[in-house]
């Protein structure tokens, strides 16, 4: 299902904070003419962490709409809290994505234990496959 081509698409934003759904339509529209196999949607790349919890699910059910069923689309349910995680998983699952992109949580440096209870939390708030990953922290 989810091979390729994987984009992890910006948010744009207007000058006073809100976001570019004209932009959004462009980007969109521009990374499935040019072959894109799947997009990462309000992913780490996306904006996530700074998107309110509304804003964030309504820009993942806008790329859904524009997208359109042609590619799949993934959407970033990553959070620094289990709770938070669980909680927009829940609501992305509502918006028809396909899978779903959940990264260690930032911020805090969870036990090997901690992180699987987090994941295996988030996995059973949804059947939407969930593809894990991590941004490891470089030594200077």
């Amino acid at each position: 299902m989810i091979n390729g081509s994987i984009v992890a698409i910006v948010t744009p934003m207007h000058k006073d904070g809100s976001v570019d759904y004209a932009s959004l339509k462009n980007l969109v529209e521009f990374h499935i003419n040019s072959g894109t196999d799947s997009i990462v949607a309000a992913g780490t790349t996306g904006e996530s962490a700074t998107l309110p919890h509304a804003e964030h699910v309504e820009v993942v059910a806008q790329i859904v709409k524009m997208v359109d069923g042609r590619i799949p689309v993934i959407a970033g349910n990553g959070a620094n809290a289990t709770a938070a995680a669980v909680s927009l998983t829940k609501a992305l699952a509502e918006v028809g994505v396909d899978a779903m992109l959940g990264v260690t949580p930032y911020y805090n440096k969870p036990t090997q234990k901690g992180l699987i209870a987090h994941y295996k939390a988030v996995a059973e708030a949804t059947d939407i496959p969930q593809i894990l990953y991590n941004v490891p922290v470089v030594q200077g």
